[in-house]
């Protein structure tokens, strides 16, 4: 919680277009700073203007423009600003970060849930555990389906990975069975999310999962992880950051 005195405000400039990992660039970076406890952040859209490659963009009513400008602003304690920071600028890209110094003459009302500090993902390699979620396809969080806003927190605190699978046919706490329909129209579907780590980041990251899962089940499981590898991702004008 910010409270009256010295803080730093953050301005991170992008392209509406740049992307992080395929994901919109903005959208990764509100994600990880929701996720990472951040008090809170604005994203603007500017409708016109030019950066680094000295070309102006703008918007008009015949044509969208993905290249428009983007501010993302955030306001928080010079340590929470630091140890983010090396996380932001690799979200960036070629974008461009702004810090400044200021005073919080008054800070805004925060509610008391309470964030897991999480520490970078690092090398898995032996024993680990396996989180499954089981949730339903209907349930929500904050108006978005439940499973991609836990992927989205997942990614958020760097989590080795996570598959989403949606089940055929199955039944949970209140008996009724659950079957998937002709093309795709039922959306009461069970569904699972399976994620592995190590013990450390997933019980860390434990308190997301019981403030956002009110209703399913959550088990943990040991497991050996054999291989965990990745192909490297190559980068390039118009293919976004990586």
């Amino acid at each position: 919680m910010l409270s009256p005195g010295k803080a730093v405000k953050v301005s991170i400039y992008l392209s509406e277009g740049s992307t992080h990992h395929g994901a919109a660039a903005y959208s990764t970076i509100l994600d990880f700073l929701y996720f990472r406890g951040v008090s809170g952040a604005t994203v603007l859209k500017g409708i016109a203007g030019f950066g680094a490659d000295h070309r102006i963009h703008s918007a008009s009513m015949v044509e969208i423009s993905d290249h428009l400008p983007l501010k993302i602003e955030f306001i928080e304690t010079r340590e929470k600003v630091d140890e983010l920071m090396t996380k932001l600028e690799d979200m960036a890209g070629s974008g461009m970060i702004e810090v400044q110094e200021t005073t919080i003459a008054k800070p805004a009302h925060a509610s008391k849930r309470k964030r897991a500090d999480v520490k970078e993902h690092i090398k898995i390699e032996g024993k680990a555990k396996l989180m499954r979620i089981y949730i339903g396809e209907s349930d929500r969080w904050q108006d978005q389906p439940l499973h991609e806003a836990l992927v989205r927190a997942m990614r958020a605190h760097d989590l080795a990975g996570a598959t989403v699978y949606g089940g055929i046919l199955g039944y949970g706490a209140h008996r009724r069975v659950h079957k998937e329909k002709p093309l795709n129209l039922s959306h009461d579907r069970s569904i699972m999310i399976s994620v592995v780590d190590t013990e450390a980041k997933l019980q860390g990251f434990l308190s997301i999962v019981d403030e956002m899962v009110q209703e399913g089940l959550v088990v943990l499981s040991e497991v050996d992880i054999i291989k965990y590898s990745h192909r490297a991702v190559e980068t390039g004008e118009g293919k976004g950051q990586a």
